[in-house]
């Protein structure tokens, strides 16, 4: 008896995690404001986060996927979110939701950051002064999609790398 090949059992595992990444965030909430109070709305049972998969909402960066900043950040307020986040595993993601977060809000002050891309990458912008638990569900779904977009252009590059490998 022949096996296909042993790449399959390792491409079908890569299919599955890739599956349950896309459609599993586990988010960690960082929130500093009243952005922070339309999260706990957007988790609440109207909003049903868990129809899409995210409801195991963690408060511990070791084991979350999906940082929500919400809120301010101030200048002393910022190098506690950046070792938040490089506490986090990889593959991690960042969204930020609300005025304040995304561009400094109307606190054009020495004290607050002006969007917290100065200090970690940022992967999806959700504007608004709270944005509407609507706008969040909505941004992070343009999340699943652009991850699912990304996994798909890590697997052609896995596969030429192979392939270059092979030849080679």
């Amino acid at each position: 008896m022949e096996v296909q090949g042993e790449s399959w059992l390792t491409t079908r595992l890569d299919t599955f995690i890739d599956w349950s990444r896309t459609n599993s965030f586990w988010p960690l909430p960082f929130g500093t404001a009243c952005c922070a109070i339309e999260f706990m709305s957007t988790v609440s049972s109207h909003y049903d986060m868990a129809r899409f998969g995210w409801e195991v909402v963690r408060f511990s960066p070791r084991q979350s996927d999906l940082m929500i900043v919400a809120g301010t950040i101030t200048d002393k307020m910022g190098p506690v979110l950046k070792r938040i986040y490089d506490q986090m595993l990889d593959p991690k993601w960042v969204v930020s939701m609300g005025a304040c977060a995304c561009s400094g809000g109307f606190y054009r002050a020495y004290h607050v950051m002006q969007g917290i891309d100065e200090l970690i990458p940022v992967d999806i912008y959700v504007p608004g002064c709270p944005p509407s638990p609507e706008g969040l569900i909505y941004g992070i779904l343009q999340l699943k999609e652009k991850v699912g977009r990304d996994r798909a252009a890590m697997k052609k590059a896995r596969k030429a790398k192979a392939k270059a490998k092979d030849a080679a």
